[in-house]
Formats: structure tokens, C-alpha cells, sequence
């Protein structure tokens, strides 16, 4: 297990549970996700936000710019209502982009319904983060991060957190080890550190 500490920005967008008038179930449903995933030592950075694209701005700019998140998780504002400004806002933050992320959400969640193609995810890189949307309910943000699996628990669809160690290492940071009976992060063999 790597003893290297990770940080991870979770952001939750939602109008509604911002202001109390519901229960944000993004958050806990992420933090739970990756406390399972993820063998590092995690420090969570979490934010509860409505969906104002300078807000949403700002709270990226500030995670991964200040707070110095590796990865930075979104959840909710992803759709293609008025008020679902989370693409917009993570893109106008970015250093590069990053489509494969928002291809695979989409095969993934096409498995489902067919409206996942409404889904308008996207990840991006600024400085030392990855910063990824992701949907909104429970199920479907661990179905996306997971992947889908056979009836024999072999994988059918590989779910993205497979890539996110890589892409971690290779924008220089922390290098992260998985739990492999939740997700069975990929490398390539030289870039794979033996287990301590």
C-alpha cells in the first residue's frame, strides 16, 4: 500500500441541496466510493455549491490552485437544463482537455438509458488536478466510476477510475494504488511500482 497521501476535491452542484431543501447525497456517496477504491491515505477537500458557473469556477480555481487537489470530483449540473452550467465552468478552467473521460460516462450510462446521451460530462486538467463531472444520483456516479461487471464478476465495461491513477502519474502526482476487488487501476508494466 502507498503511504503517499492523496487529496481529493468532491464538489457537489446542486440549487437545491444547497440551500437545505434537500439532503446532498453526492458527497457522502462519493467519499464512500473512493474510501473503498483507493488504498493512499485520502484528504477530502468537499464543497456543497448551487449551479452559478462563476461559482463553480471559483470553487475548481480554488481546489486545485490553492488547496492543491490531485483529483476534483463534480456531481449534478451535467444535464442539458438552463440551469446546468458544470461543463461550461469546468472548461473555461482547463489547461487541457480530456474527452475519453466523457466518452466512457456515456457508454457506460447508454447501458442504462437511452437519455445518457443528454449527458454532457467532461474532464479536464488544470495545473497538478484532474477534474472530472460526474453524474448526479448515487447509482449511476458508482456504476461510472466502477464499471460494470459479468454475472462471473469479470469486467464488461471498464469504469474510468481505472485510468485516473495513470493520468495522476502522469501529470505528477501521488502515485495511487487501488483496491482491485473494487477497481484494478491500469498502468502500463513500467510505469507499475511493485506493492511494499
Amino acid at each position: 500500500m502507498s503511504d503517499e497521501s492523496v487529496r481529493i476535491g468532491l464538489v457537489s452542484i446542486s440549487d437545491r441541496a444547497s440551500a437545505g431543501v434537500y439532503k446532498d447525497e453526492g458527497l457522502p456517496s462519493l467519499r464512500e466510493w473512493l474510501g473503498r477504491a483507493i488504498e493512499n491515505p485520502i484528504e477530502f477537500e468537499e464543497r456543497l455549491i448551487p449551479d452559478e458557473q462563476p461559482v463553480i469556477e471559483t470553487t475548481l480555481r480554488e481546489l486545485a490552485d490553492t488547496t492543491k487537489c490531485h483529483l476534483i470530483l463534480t456531481t449534478g449540473g451535467t444535464g442539458p437544463a438552463k440551469r446546468d452550467v458544470t461543463p461550461e465552468a469546468t472548461l473555461a478552467v482547463a489547461d487541457k482537455v480530456m474527452p475519453g473521460f466523457g466518452e466512457q460516462m456515456r457508454q457506460i450510462s447508454l447501458k442504462f438509458v437511452p437519455t445518457a446521451i443528454l449527458s454532457r460530462q467532461v474532464a479536464v486538467i488544470r495545473a497538478g488536478a484532474l477534474i472530472i463531472n460526474l453524474p448526479g444520483q448515487p447509482k449511476s456516479i458508482r456504476e461510472t466510476l466502477e464499471g460494470l461487471r459479468n454475472a462471473d464478476g469479470t469486467s464488461a465495461v471498464p469504469g474510468i477510475f481505472a485510468a485516473v491513477p495513470y493520468c495522476i502519474d502522469l501529470i505528477g502526482g501521488p502515485y495511487i494504488d487501488t483496491r482491485e476487488d473494487v477497481c484494478k487501476a491500469f498502468r502500463p508494466k513500467s510505469a507499475i511500482r511493485p506493492k511494499a
